[in-house]
């Protein structure tokens, strides 16, 4: 069996998807289910809101991704760009924002809301970055409460839809952002930003700019590693 047959969920397992995640974010204890879903303009306090723990839940979930590809794709097929490819796919703003949907993460985040905030819950859950953001603080508080192996095994699960279409169905970043700017007759470019490491293990951070204005920043193992993760940025900013 192929990797990437290995790695299929199938129509049953979509329809199981996130139940794990689900059922942690059901034990959370109230304070940390609470700031979950508290936006920063709910609260007097910032550091009240999902934002610190959507950072915290943005890396579990890379790592969490990382951990469960890199044994199953075979070395000479899948190298370092590649892997960085089907990563960055799989958890990029689009894959976390369906996630959310099938955790009705939106629910809650209305259920959370105070009185006469309705417009601003709307204007919220419209953009994709929100409902994403949501999504990784849930990530964020579950890692903090039941530890890495629990999230990870859960994350993991939730995101099994997004990880195999990554692998059956991948998407060239840099074509796809070329592709919308063209549409308002605009073109991208991309810059190095940095270049250090070994000669053997070198590391880039390359920026994707239109016109003057920096519109997504990447870092990876080789410049094409860095330019498409600047250009999924760059796709995030527009939605």
């Amino acid at each position: 069996m192929s990797a990437a047959k290995d790695l299929q969920s199938g129509s049953a397992q979509r329809q199981r998807s996130g139940l794990k995640l689900e059922e942690l974010q059901e034990r959370l204890p109230a304070d940390l289910a609470r700031q979950v879903f508290t936006h920063a303009s709910w609260t007097e306090r910032r550091s009240d809101s999902y934002e610190r723990l959507a950072f915290l839940g943005d890396a579990v979930l890379a790592l969490a991704i990382t951990a469960h590809l890199y044994p199953r794709l075979q070395g000479e097929r899948f190298g370092a760009g590649r892997l960085t490819k089907i990563r960055a796919q799989a958890v990029s703003g689009p894959s976390c924002h369906a996630v959310a949907r099938r955790l009705r993460l939106a629910e809650r985040l209305e259920g959370a809301a105070p009185e006469g905030s309705a417009e601003l819950v709307r204007d919220s859950l419209a953009t994709q970055r929100v409902l994403a953001s949501v999504l990784e603080a849930l990530i964020g508080a579950c890692f903090l409460q039941f530890g890495y192996e629990q999230t990870a095994e859960a994350v993991v699960e939730a995101f099994a839809p997004e990880i195999d279409h990554a692998l059956n169905n991948p998407v060239d970043f840099k074509s796809t952002l070329q592709e919308q700017l063209a549409r308002n007759g605009q073109r991208a470019r991309y810059e190095l930003l940095s270049e250090s490491g070994p000669p053997h293990r070198r590391w880039f951070e390359v920026a994707v700019m239109v016109g003057e204005e920096v519109y997504g920043t990447g870092a990876g193992p080789s410049k094409k590693a860095a330019q498409q993760a600047a250009a999924r940025e760059a796709l995030e900013r527009l939605g």
